[in-house]
C-alpha cells in the first residue's frame, strides 16, 4: 500500500523546492549559495532545481495560481523572517494538501497502486 504522503515526499517535495529556488533566485535576486543557506539545501541541489535537472515535471503544480501563492507565501516568510519555520512547515502541509485535493498527485500515486486500490482510491479529493 502507498500512501499519499509516501507520493508526497518523492514528488510534491521536490517539485516545491524546485519552484521555490528558481522563484528566489528570479524574483528576489539571491544567488545559489544564498538560496541553498535558506532552503537548507546545498548550492548544487539548487543548481539542480534551477536548471530543471530535479523537481520538474515530477508534478504539473506550475500552473496552479492556489499553489503558486502558497509557494510564494513561504518564499516571503523565509525571506522575512528565516527563523520562523513554523509557518513555513505550515503553509508546505497546506501546499501539499491542496494540490492533494485539486487532484495533481493522483496520477502519479495511481501508477505506484495496484489497479484494484486506484480505481476506488478517491482519499485526497474527499
Amino acid at each position: 500500500m502507498i500512501l499519499p504522503c509516501e507520493v508526497g515526499v518523492k514528488t510534491v517535495l521536490p517539485a516545491v523546492k524546485a519552484i521555490m529556488a528558481r522563484n528566489i533566485v528570479t524574483n528576489h535576486g539571491l544567488n545559489e549559495k544564498q538560496t541553498a543557506d535558506l532552503l537548507g539545501l546545498s548550492q548544487s541541489a539548487v543548481s539542480r532545481y534551477i536548471g530543471r535537472e530535479r523537481g520538474s515535471n515530477l508534478v504539473a503544480i506550475e500552473n496552479t495560481p492556489e499553489v503558486l501563492n502558497l509557494i510564494d507565501q513561504m518564499i516571503l516568510s523565509l525571506i522575512k523572517e528565516p527563523d520562523n519555520k513554523r509557518q513555513v512547515l505550515e503553509l508546505f502541509c497546506q501546499t501539499c494538501t491542496t494540490i492533494r485535493e485539486k487532484g495533481l498527485m493522483c496520477p502519479v500515486c495511481q501508477k505506484d497502486m495496484s489497479p484494484i486500490w486506484a480505481e476506488k482510491c478517491f482519499f485526497c479529493r474527499e
